[in-house]
């Protein structure tokens, strides 16, 4: 009897996880909405369709930008961008799971902007925390230039 979770003529491929290194990740953020890569990172991890050697999708995971939360046992996905190949999101964000965890992280964080649902991140086992941040980094004492968006953010986390 066939398996009745395949769906005859099924269009969605099977994606394999691959270890990437920042370069090679990096190379892959034109496809990201409205950030540029970030400067540094503690690793990445790429998924590609099986059978095919591009990537499809790359998250990238570092130290947490808010201070509060660098406790040493904190990690956050700074970046995680794909070609909108389904699933790839949950995926990614899962293996970034799996591997802080083997590291011996206990939390990971992220970040997503008011009109982005986060369906990926409830499927990869994350919490909606609530909302934070936003705001322009620029200081009298010190002048940026802004490059992300600054509205208030939505903090998603996962715990050990």
């Amino acid at each position: 009897m066939p398996d009745s979770r395949i769906i005859e003529g099924d269009c969605r491929a099977r994606l394999t996880l691959h270890p990437m290194t920042f370069k090679e990740a990096k190379k892959f953020m034109d496809h990201h909405r409205h950030h540029r890569p970030p400067t540094g990172g503690l690793f990445a991890i790429g998924v590609a369709r099986e059978g095919e050697d591009e990537p499809c999708g790359i998250v990238i995971v570092g130290r947490p930008v808010a201070r509060l939360l660098a406790d040493g046992w904190t990690v956050e996905v700074t970046r995680l961008c794909t070609d909108g190949t389904p699933n790839a999101c949950s995926i990614l964000y899962r293996a970034a799971w799996r591997a802080a965890r083997a590291m011996g992280y206990r939390r990971l964080v992220t970040y997503t902007l008011p009109e982005e649902g986060g369906a990926s991140l409830r499927g990869a086992g994350f919490t909606l925390i609530g909302e934070c941040g936003g705001g322009t980094w620029n200081r009298k004492t010190r002048p940026r230039v802004d490059l992300h968006p600054t509205q208030k953010k939505f903090r998603w986390e996962v715990c050990a």
